[in-house]
């Protein structure tokens, strides 16, 4: 038996907070600390100065455990104390700001995904080039020789290469410097300078930062959607540890998702019920 199927008093009857906290399988001095919170609405007093609750109460705090679980402690509780102030347009505006901020986890995490393709559909390409180039420099050199000619088997592909100055990523990008520079002033490209002249050096790492950049700007991702993507990259240290890092946070956001919707559905509950 859990908070939600526990068995509920009659509407009219009066809870002690014992009641309540059998309810939500907490402490007594938790559901004191709910109504000094706001988190409850206001508790009359009896004579004696004991707390009354009755079932707006309990609706309350089944609506504040549920919210809890997808928005978050500090968020529900100032959803519910939004609640008790009469203010609910407020109070649904902060369940909209949750939202969107789930929302744009949502995009980063797609942002990363579509990189992580599209440097893998280069790697293959890169791969593909050098194999036939390799094979076509075999056929040249073995070209009249007495012995059966021979293939080289395909390598892993081109090691990491010297580093390269600003018009030659510019080239290889098929970007202006400017862009370069754009990105670098927005924290996404961090090449090294020379000292002396202040010459950019690009090395293979940032390259493959500005290429993944390049792609994500094409599809019309904002730079600051970039950012994380670029940081999580170089957090994990490499695209196969960033993969499952990207899976682990799409199936942490789905829970998240589902006990938030939970959580609306009992705030719509209490608001529809009366919560006065």
């Amino acid at each position: 038996m859990n908070e939600h199927t526990a068995r509920r008093p009659a509407a009219s009857a009066r809870l002690r907070p014992v009641d309540l906290a059998r309810l939500a399988g907490i402490s007594t001095q938790q559901i004191r600390n709910y109504e000094e919170a706001g988190v409850l609405p206001p508790a009359p007093r009896t004579e004696s100065g004991y707390r009354t609750f009755d079932d707006v109460h309990r609706r309350a705090l089944l609506a504040y455990r549920a919210l809890a679980k997808g928005y978050g402690p500090v968020t529900a509780t100032e959803i519910m104390r939004t609640v008790h102030a009469d203010d609910i347009p407020g109070a649904l505006a902060l369940v909209d700001a949750a939202h969107a901020a789930l929302h744009e986890e949502r995009v980063s995490l797609r942002a990363a995904s579509e990189a992580l393709e599209a440097l893998a559909r280069e790697a293959r390409a890169e791969k593909a080039r050098a194999e036939k180039a390799g094979a076509e420099k075999a056929v040249a050199g073995s070209a009249g020789a007495e012995k059966p000619r021979r293939f080289p088997r395909p390598g892993p592909g081109p090691g990491p290469g010297p580093d390269l100055r600003i018009g030659e990523v510019a080239a290889l990008l098929g970007v202006r410097t400017s862009a370069l520079r754009v990105w670098e002033s927005a924290g996404l490209l961090t090449p090294r300078r020379e000292r002396g002249t202040a010459y950019r050096h690009y090395s293979p790492a940032d390259v493959r930062d500005a290429r993944l950049v390049h792609t994500l700007r094409r599809s019309h991702y904002p730079l600051h959607q970039i950012r994380p993507v670029l940081e999580d990259l170089h957090r994990t240290g490499g695209s196969e540890a960033l993969h499952e890092s990207i899976a682990a946070r799409r199936a942490a956001l789905t829970e998240r998702t589902t006990a938030m919707l939970a959580g609306a559905g009992h705030l719509h509950a209490y608001l529809t019920h009366g919560h006065q």
